[in-house]
């Protein structure tokens, strides 16, 4: 950079400054720079002679105007003739101040760009840098455009020098993030691979920042820098200390390179190459042996700067999961650091354990080192390194050791935090579950977990227990002996009352032979605690008396006497009150056998997938289960999951279940015959409805998939063989005919429901079509109401949905196919089931054909299913919320747009549409109140999404500056790109 000359001081500007400083009140500093907003503006006016000096003291004046949050509406034209400037000083300023206050629908970006492109061409290379610095700051499309492919030729010129190249790399780099499809390297690509072995370490550390990037996007074309990559790591790492003067940090040589290399070789498998695989796996090692060696200083520098190489090199060995020497090797250093000093290394070590964990080679060493994990949970003052020692015990549990884990986290529950506690008790239950060698373990860790933690057991947790113990007749009786024990203590949580209550109203006949247990000490210990219940328990007791009525009919005098009493009745809640007056007349005029029939003992549960697992799938961190994970579970996880022996029935089930996918795949009920949470249609017991969302107080009619999208109007059928896949190549599939063109307005009608889930989403003069759609988690169910607006059928009517491209692989969509035929003004529904696998951009393809007077219509429009609409609502503290968007630092998670208002800026509609996306709204949270922040979690099959938004308005320019931080790079992009078109 050239150096600064004394007459650069700018005393006028230090003047001014001075005098902001001086200002007694904020009236005082605004009356000051309106008095110099004035001088200035006269002095542009006035004086057209005005020279280079006096022009870049006044931007910097104005630049430091906008700096203390004054809006600047002039000077824009002397910063672009700054550019034009010799001066360094002068086209610094000019840069400067364009770079903070110009935005991309600016008329001058055209006199701009033309200035960077005379500096470009210049082969000065200060004067390079500022341009290449400018387009990196703006990123703007309309620069993208102009220079995406001048950048290129600039970083891999032969004549181009080093501080121009880095400049050159880091700004291709930005410009790759906010308009991919406008940087294509094509010919520049092997070039720009090549870079990795440039005598520059500068250059190199800044070329694979760009190549790290490209490849994640397209691997195969990159694909060669995995070669040089470990070539240049193995230099580094074999290198001393003072062979790279320059790049040796507290005697730790090039750590930011070393990082960025084995990130990058964490983008692609192992290689293929014998000898390429070698090396890398040499350099592994010598990584993990210096990590043995004695620190050389003993300044915090150096551990973290070796640290962090040894941490990026344990992830990639995690990555390839291939090198079973490593990944001991792995395993035993980080178990060197659960006992370190410092907590953050503590903090890493159990994260990647939990990792570690999973993999077939490692679990083994993994498991030696669990009494120091469990001391850890004991002692660590750190809540957060607490919870990942929960983790790291969650995933290293196994057959052998599962009773020991789940005894050392029931004991922690007893003083745990409470912002885990929720979590961790999920985590015993699915372990008590998966791992049980006998129910009767089983039974009494839950009521234990109940006991210790009620107010955090949440409802699937003993919904499940009651589904088992329903669906195992071994266990009826310890279940119903254990849980009388557990109701006579003096405080008894709510949910042990519930338990309780539905148990002993079903197999309370199975311990009524003890005079300690006899019917009637049953109900009047069940009646002791009834005061004291929520409407939903007492809801499920009253359900439970009538069950006693059936099993003991020695009870039924003082069980009418309860029902008959005012105070049910009478009752002020209308679910009370009808259940007490419908089962006091039940058990009134109805014989023994009715009685026997309507009240009789619950049939099993259809075997699917665990509630309690697909709620801790929304659990974030490491600790959160994976696909994979419950399907391994469901392999080997012992009698509850599958395995050991099981009765006629369980056998049956599983029999007729052995040919399905995975349960994961099907939780909106498309291929089960029952929901979840309710027994098969029969007479029927009547404590089914306690399964249902709506707790027991539902009526105890049809529930339609565990309560999910009960409000829509249920399809006629929904039997899972008529369900096609829409995604795939389906023989089902009518034969096509010459493919529809898509509409012209296929995208406008997709942007009209990105906010929305139900309206009309296309209309002509024959046609409407309807919809109506909801989302949980990853899973959604839409409607699709196709209407004939004439008095003539429609024949041979058939309805196609397609995901082209990538797209099939990004979402999955089941279809049930329509009636042929549509008679005249009348209306048929067609019921769509999407699974969100991956985070995507393209929108599936609806094509309908039928005929209409003898003549084929044909029309193709894009379904409303986009990215937003898997989102799960995060209230968020303004402290959690500012602390994640920090954390959500890296350039490629962060996307941007500064726009015109396209509809009204009403506040209240701005609120509508922002909670019409799926987010949380958070209120007081943003310093400005008349900024809005969201905040939501996009659930994929895969993994999760974290996303935070902030939209702030100025309503005076009628503009919107919208910014996103998304923990995936592309889900930020096609959300800002979404959203911009709503306001």
């Amino acid at each position: 950079m050239p150096a600064v000359s004394k007459g650069d001081g700018m005393r006028g500007l230090a003047v001014f400054i001075s005098d902001i400083r001086n200002c007694k009140s904020k009236e005082a500093e605004i009356k000051r720079i309106n008095k110099e907003l004035a001088n200035i503006r006269s002095k542009f006016k006035g004086d057209k002679a005005l020279d280079g000096y006096s022009k870049k003291k006044y931007v910097c004046k104005l630049l430091f105007i906008f700096l203390l949050g004054h809006d600047i509406d002039f000077g824009h034209m002397e910063a672009v003739n700054l550019l034009s400037s010799n001066k360094y000083t002068e086209k610094q300023i000019g840069y400067l101040f364009i770079s903070v206050l110009v935005n991309s629908n600016s008329e001058l970006i055209r006199l701009i760009n033309n200035a960077i492109k005379n500096d470009l061409s210049s082969r000065n290379p200060t004067f390079m840098c500022l341009a290449l610095h400018c387009i990196a700051n703006v990123g703007s499309r309309e620069m993208a455009e102009a220079f995406a492919s001048e950048i290129p030729r600039i970083l891999v010129a032969g004549d181009t020098m080093d501080s121009v190249k880095q400049s050159a790399a880091l700004c291709l780099l930005r410009l790759y993030k906010t308009s991919p499809d406008l940087v294509l390297m094509g010919e520049w690509t092997s070039r720009v691979v090549h870079l990795l072995n440039d005598q520059h370490m500068g250059v190199v550390t800044a070329a694979i920042s760009l190549i790290t990037c490209l490849s994640q996007k397209n691997p195969d074309e990159f694909k060669t820098c995995v070669s040089l990559a470990v070539s240049r790591l193995s230099r580094i790492v074999s290198s001393a200390s003072t062979d790279l003067q320059d790049y040796t940090y507290y005697f730790v040589p090039a750590p930011w390179l070393s990082c960025k290399l084995l990130r990058l070789l964490q983008c692609y498998p192992p290689p293929e190459d014998g000898a390429v695989k070698g090396r890398l796996v040499e350099c592994l090692e010598t990584i993990l042996n210096k990590a043995q060696e004695p620190p050389k200083s003993k300044k915090v520098q150096h551990s973290n700067a070796k640290n962090a190489i040894l941490f990026e090199a344990i992830s990639l060995i995690i990555h390839y999961d291939s090198e079973p020497n490593l990944l001991v090797r792995a395993c035993n250093q980080l178990g060197q650091f659960l006992q370190h000093r410092e907590t953050n290394l503590r903090y890493l070590a159990l994260e990647s354990m939990c990792t570690l964990a999973s993999s077939e080679f490692s679990h083994e060493a993994v498991k030696t080192h669990i009494e120091t994990v469990i001391n850890a949970l004991k002692t660590e003052r750190d809540v957060s390194v607490r919870q990942r020692a929960a983790d790291l015990l969650y995933a290293m549990c196994d057959r052998s050791n599962a009773k020991q884990i789940v005894a050392e986290m029931l004991s922690y529950l007893e003083t745990a935090d409470y912002s885990i506690r929720e979590e961790m008790v999920l985590k015993v239950a699915i372990l008590a579950e998966k791992y049980a060698v006998d129910y009767s373990w089983y039974v009494d860790t839950i009521l234990n977990l109940i006991r210790i933690a009620g107010d955090y057991v949440s409802e699937e947790v003993w919904y499940r227990v009651i589904q088992i113990v329903i669906n195992r007749d071994d266990v009826q009786g310890y279940a119903a002996k254990t849980v009388f024990e557990a109701l006579q203590a003096p405080a008894c949580h709510e949910n042990m009352v519930k338990v309780g209550g539905y148990i002993l109203g079903e197999f309370g006949n199975l311990i009524a032979g003890d005079p300690r247990s006899s019917p009637l000490v049953q109900f009047n210990l069940l009646h002791s605690k009834f005061h004291l219940c929520s409407v939903p328990t007492r809801a499920l007791l009253l359900s439970a008396y009538i069950k006693f009525i059936n099993l003991f009919p020695e009870t039924k005098a003082t069980i009418q006497e309860v029902l008959r009493c005012d105070s049910q009745i009478r009752n002020s809640d209308v679910e009370l009150q009808q259940r007490a007056v419908e089962y006091l007349k039940l058990s009134s005029i109805a014989s023994t056998d009715v009685l026997a029939t309507v009240l009789e003992e619950m049939p099993p549960f259809p075997e699917r997938e665990s509630s309690i697992l697909a709620k801790l799938k929304k659990k974030k961190g490491p600790g959160a289960v994976s696909v994979p994970d419950l399907e391994d579970g469901k392999r080997e996880g012992g009698e509850l999951n599958g395995g050991g022996e099981r009765g006629p029935d369980s056998a049956a089930m599983s029999a007729s279940n052995a040919s399905t996918p995975s349960p994961s795949a099907d939780l909106l009920g498309i291929r089960s015959a029952a929901p979840m949470g309710a027994a098969p249609t029969s007479t029927g017991s009547l404590l089914v409805d306690v399964f249902s969302d709506a707790g027991p107080a539902a009526p105890s009619t049809a529930v339609n998939d565990d309560g999910f999208l009960r409000d829509l109007e249920p399809p006629t059928e929904t039997s899972g063989s008529l369900l096609v896949e829409g995604c795939g190549d389906s023989d089902s599939a009518p034969p096509s005919e010459d493919p529809a063109t898509l509409l012209s307005e296929a995208d406008e009608l997709l942007n009209k429901f990105v906010c929305k889930n139900n309206g009309v989403l296309f209309e002509n003069q024959l046609l409407q079509i309807g919809i109506k759609s909801e989302y949980r988690q990853n899973l959604g169910r839409m409607y699709l109401f196709y209407g004939n607006k004439t008095s003539v059928q429609f024949a041979s009517f058939t309805t196609t949905v397609s995901c082209p491209g990538e797209l099939q692989s990004h979402l999955n969509v089941q279809t049930k196919p329509v009636e042929p035929v549509v008679e005249g003004g009348a209306q048929i529904q067609q019921v769509l089931n999407i699974e969100c696998l991956t985070d995507f951009s393209e929108a599936p393809l609806l094509n309908i054909k039928f005929r209409y007077g003898g003549a084929l219509q044909n029309l193709s429009l894009k379904l409303p299913v986009t990215i937003n609409k898997f989102f799960q609502p995060t209230e968020m503290t303004s402290h959690d919320f500012f602390q994640r968007w920090k954390q959500l630092s890296q350039p490629q998670q962060e996307a941007q747009k500064i726009f015109k208002a396209n509809h009204s800026m009403d506040t209240e509609v701005l609120k509508a549409k922002l909670l019409g996306l799926g987010t949380a709204l958070l209120d007081d949270v943003d310093p400005n109140p008349e900024n809005y922040v969201c905040a939501g979690v996009i659930q994929t099959k895969g993994q999760q999404v974290g996303c935070l938004l902030r939209l702030e308005p100025n309503g005076q320019a009628q503009m919107y500056r919208l910014t996103l931080r998304c923990s995936k790079d592309s889900v930020s992009l096609r959300l800002c790109e979404l959203l911009a078109q709503q306001f």
